[in-house]
């Protein structure tokens, strides 16, 4: 399933919302600049919603990790927002859980953040 998204900024952070399966393919270096100018705008949280994601392959990973370095590198955080049971094994085995924050809505991550 294509990959489709939709950015959502809002003052403390900039949301991320996903379609589709997460492969890392040409829409990753979109993603990535979205990070890029979250950065460059002075956001320091960057938030990502899995909940319409279904797969997420070994390059989709690697995304992730590019994100979250990014925004680690200037003291912000990328969020991860409400995984799938698929996607949340996937976390688990990869232990991608102990490296992200992971809420269980985004309504969550926006307590934080605000």
């Amino acid at each position: 399933m294509k990959l489709t998204y939709q950015l959502h900024k809002e003052e403390k952070a900039y949301f991320l919302h996903i379609q589709g399966d997460l492969i890392g393919d040409e829409v990753g270096p979109k993603l990535v600049e979205m990070v890029s100018d979250a950065v460059n705008d002075g956001i320091k949280n960057f938030v990502v919603d899995l909940s319409q994601v279904r797969y997420i392959s070994s390059s989709g990973i690697g995304l992730l990790i590019t994100m979250l370095t990014k925004m680690r590198n200037v003291d912000g955080e990328v969020y991860l927002t409400s995984p799938s049971e698929h996607v949340k094994k996937l976390l688990i085995i990869t232990k991608l859980n102990n490296i992200f924050t992971v809420f269980d809505s985004v309504e969550e991550v926006k307590e934080k953040v605000s």
